[in-house]
């Protein structure tokens, strides 16, 4: 078994914070998920999660015009500039404090950032390498507060910055002779955003009180004067007069300095602008707080967002009502308008919740909302096509591990869910919840077809079904029962008793009908369902117990203990094999109110969450720690340790306390410093009504609380507190020569290839491991002779081939060609290698996996043009029924039409057989 595993993608949260981003060509989303960046791809269904992170939530993120580049920056003001291409990061940077937005000139040659009161002008990186990418230019003051927003012209040459300060400041990008600054007032609250209408300097500002002002300038974008030459006169004499205070060189780059009153002859000469119209978005006697805005200058649509979940269309400059909808009771956080104006996306941080709305049909494109509090639980169906996760939110949702997006929840359970499994078909799921029921759901009509309850309200706290998929068992926590419940006749069955503690783990044996219960009474207990359900066996252990698991094969049982020791028994005879003793490998972090150092507290802490590899050879563990580690089950080894998180806006991540955060009077983390947010109360002083008195910021602690291996073996889940990773094999970095001698090289396996010798070559290209080589040689194998290659190759490469054949379906458009060479294989070799089915069952599940993913594809377009030819046919009947003359006409069309169309489905039938 290989370890290259590598993080590959981040399921389960859509949106955390920060705003939303359109790619250059309107297909694509970029939203800010934590400490990482997800790419939604619209056009075709799938979503990617980025391996790259910050070290604090990323806070804002600027996309490059051309869609190539993007500046990610954290809470703290550290910033990665990120290659959307290769997908790594270029250049690291930080600008010391935090920042609130970021945007690219038009042009992309420049970007400005905003942080506290001031708007810093950079050179945008090139093409070429460069020693700094972040060049400062020109550094603009001029509000007194913090600023909030910028928009740019569309020929960048001047930019706007809004305020908390309610002004809005518009600056040349260069030095104009008319229009070095301009400040506007007009508002009675923050600046929310601020829109230059298309090649003008007109301009639109929004405020968070519900008003947009709607400025018009004397001048036109051409009309901006170029700056005079230093050598004339006329410069000499305004420099002396005027400007010395306000543009000042230094090492670090130009500074202009903005005055918010100035003598009326200063402005004779200068740019004006002049408020045209003010209008309110709320009602009277209504008090709605804007929190985003976004405005398409080429159709002239506003979209505004409001804290209660409302957002209202308008067209600009009339400022006429398009649409007005609520999409949520919680606050619109961001929103962003597609290149085409098609599109808007909207962010909701309450309930991460990511929604995509195309508003001229009035439908949804993209409809996505994470687990509002943390994931508890998860399983991969049986094939691995699908993960399954349940949260303390009560919801259960089904994730497709291929697009990345869910595609159904059940939301029936009330209460905190403990446990989520598949059974062994795939086309039921069932779920434990702390409301007292355990409930089945239907995967083909998407609906809770069986509801088992307890004789008496109990909170369940695990659960398990058998290979059969016909008896499922729960655990409770407090009556320490397990109850027994038919999944056919929805009847419960018995109650098993003999536990003297809450019930922490269920596991059934893969291969027999063998129930083992972990307790905190410091036992595990195996419970034969053929043998009137009594106790055979009971395994004491030194401590409390909190999971247990069984090897694929059911030969082996892994048992894990509050003392921090993973266990491994011999259920059949009752034997101890082996145990690892963990604590040390967790390293955890220290919490920031804690009294004690990390390592005193890891004295108590343990593995929660067990899991083998799918050919069991190692076992997977977690617990409240960032680290999930991997062992050798025989050698009893850690092999690797994966860090699932880097985020420090999370609790518990460092190993000592930050010194810089402690002072005489205590830890600075006692402090709340989430009030003052655009939803709670800066000061609570007496008569203030606006936000929440009672809210309060609090950081999660990171832990993992649920792993699973795929059954394909090429993929394991970790359920954390920032999401759902998955952490896939890196086939592609990894050059694994299996058996390699010296005259097995890429110019002798062509030679090989022109003398026909087909079966050679195969054996030749698997030893050297190259995979673009062993798709030459195999799709230079005529078609005819795939038979009789595939009866002549060795065994032990028919494996290797099965498996290069699986992952070969996922990128490749030679359908047919493939499924000859798996058929052929698994004909001619099925018979030996069914023995070996065990160590084989992760390769035939990839493989029926891949082509169940082609058949679905496939059945969906046969679906579709038998549907077609249907319609067609009834037009034509309804046609001839009118106009018979014309009808007679047309029947040798339609004839050929449907023919061609038979035709069609046919050959896409044949290639899928």
């Amino acid at each position: 078994m290989k370890f290259a595993y590598k993080f590959s993608n981040l399921l389960g949260t859509v949106y955390r914070r920060g705003n939303l981003n359109f790619t250059p060509d309107g297909n694509s989303l970029i939203s800010p998920v934590g400490n990482r960046i997800t790419l939604f791809d619209l056009k075709n269904n799938k979503s990617e999660t980025l391996p790259l992170a910050t070290r604090y939530n990323v806070a804002c993120v600027g996309l490059s015009p051309d869609g190539n580049l993007a500046i990610l920056v954290d809470e703290e003001g550290a910033a990665l500039l990120v290659s959307l291409i290769s997908k790594s990061v270029i250049h690291q940077f930080h600008f010391h404090k935090p920042v609130h937005s970021v945007c690219f000139s038009p042009n992309g040659k420049k970007f400005v950032v905003t942080k506290d009161n001031v708007a810093m002008m950079y050179h945008a990186p090139g093409k070429k390498r460069e020693f700094n990418a972040f060049v400062l230019d020109t550094t603009y003051y001029g509000a007194y507060d913090e600023t909030t927003c910028i928009d740019w012209t569309d020929d960048s040459k001047c930019f706007a910055v809004g305020s908390k300060d309610m002004s809005t400041w518009v600056f040349g990008a260069e030095r104009w002779a008319n229009l070095i600054y301009y400040a506007l007032g007009g508002h009675k609250d923050a600046i929310v955003a601020c829109f230059f209408e298309e090649d003008s300097l007109d301009l639109y500002t929004l405020s968070r009180d519900g008003a947009l002002c709607i400025w018009q300038c004397d001048t036109e974008l051409s009309g901006l004067k170029p700056r005079l030459p230093k050598d004339h006169s006329e410069y000499k004499e305004e420099t002396a007069k005027d400007l010395d205070e306000e543009l000042t060189e230094e090492q670090k780059g130009k500074e202009v300095h903005g005055k918010a009153s100035t003598n009326e002859k200063e402005r004779t000469q200068k740019v004006k602008y002049s408020c045209v119209v003010k209008h309110f978005f709320n009602k009277e006697g209504d008090f709605n707080t804007l929190t985003a805005a976004a405005y398409h200058k080429k159709i002239h649509l506003l979209v505004t967002g409001f804290a209660s979940g409302i957002f209202h269309l308008h067209e600009l400059p009339e400022f006429n009502l398009i649409h007005s909808l609520s999409i949520s009771d919680q606050r619109i956080a961001s929103i962003s308008v597609n290149s085409t104006g098609d599109w808007i996306a909207f962010g909701c941080a309450g309930l991460g919740q990511l929604l995509v709305w195309e508003w001229q049909s009035e439908s949804y494109v993209l409809k996505q909302q994470g687990h509002f509090n943390s994931m508890s639980s998860l399983a991969y169906s049986p094939d691995g096509q699908y993960l399954v996760t349940g949260g303390h939110d009560g919801k259960v949702k089904v994730w497709n591990t291929i697009s990345g997006f869910c595609f159904v929840t059940f939301t029936e359970h009330t209460s905190s869910i403990s446990a989520v499994t598949f059974t062994s078909s795939g086309y039921v799921i069932l779920s434990a919840s702390l409301d007292g029921t355990v409930r089945a759901f239907d995967m083909h009509r998407y609906r809770n077809f069986r509801t088992f309850t307890s004789p008496r309200p109990t909170q369940f706290s695990c659960l398990a079904v058998d290979s059969s998929g016909e008896i499922v068992s729960a655990g409770s926590q407090d009556s320490f029962e397990i109850f027994v419940w038919s999944v056919q006749s929805g009847r419960l069955l018995d109650v098993l008793a003999g536990h003297e503690g809450p019930i922490s783990s269920l596991s059934f044996n893969p291969v027999k009908c063998l129930l083992a219960s972990a307790s905190w009474d410091k036992t595990v207990r195996l419970w034969d369902m053929l043998d009137s359900w009594r106790t055979k066996e009971t395994l004491p252990l030194s401590s409390d117990v909190l999971a247990v698991a069984f090897r694929p094969d059911g030969k082996e049982l892994a048992v894990a203990s509050l003392d921090g020791q993973i266990t491994f028994w011999d259920h059949e005879n009752a034997e101890q094999t082996g145990s690892i003793v963990g604590r040390h490998d967790l390293q955890m972090g220290r919490k920031e109110l804690d009294k004690i150092t990390a390592k005193q507290a890891a004295k108590g802490k343990s593995f929660t969450t067990l899991c083998y590899s799918a050919d069991g050879q190692c076992i997977l563990a977690g617990g409240l720690s960032k680290f999930v580690c991997i062992y050798h089950v025989k050698e009893q080894i850690l092999i690797k340790k994966f860090e699932i998180s880097c985020n420090l806006s999370l609790d518990a991540m460092e190993e000592y306390l930050d010194r810089r955060k402690m002072t005489e009077f205590g830890s600075m983390a006692l402090i709340d410093e989430g009030a003052g947010d655009d939803d709670s109360v800066a000061i609570p002083l007496p008569g203030v009504k606006r936000g929440d008195m009672s809210s309060r910021s609090f950081k999660p602690e990171i832990r993992v609380t649920s792993l699973r291996f795929s059954p394909t073996g090429r993929s394991w889940a970790a359920t954390t507190t920032e999401g759902l990773l998955i952490y896939s094999l890196d086939a592609g970095l990894i050059f694994d020569p299996y058996d390699l001698e010296i005259d097995i090289t890429p110019s002798n396996i062509r030679k090989v290839l022109l003398l026909k010798e087909y079966t050679k070559a195969i054996v030749m290209a698997f030893r050297l491991n190259e995979k673009k080589l062993i798709y030459e040689v195999l799709e230079t194998v005529p078609y005819n002779e795939i038979e009789v290659v595939s009866s002549s190759l060795p065994e032990l490469y028919v494996e290797k081939l099965l498996e290069f054949l699986a992952s070969s379906f996922e990128k490749s458009r030679h359908l047919e060609f493939y499924l000859t060479w798996t058929q052929k294989l698994l004909m001619l070799h099925g018979c030996k290698l069914k023995p070996r089915c065990n160590k084989l069952l992760p390769t035939i599940q990839f493989l029926q996996r891949s082509i169940q993913r082609h058949f679905e594809d496939l059945s969906k377009l046969c679906d579709w043009n038998c549907y077609n030819m249907k319609y067609i046919l009834s037009l034509s009947q309804q046609r001839g029924m009118k106009r018979p003359a014309e009808a007679s006409e047309n029947d040798e069309d339609l004839q050929s039409l449907e023919d061609s169309s038979n035709d069609s489905v046919m050959e896409e039938s044949a290639v899928l057989t």
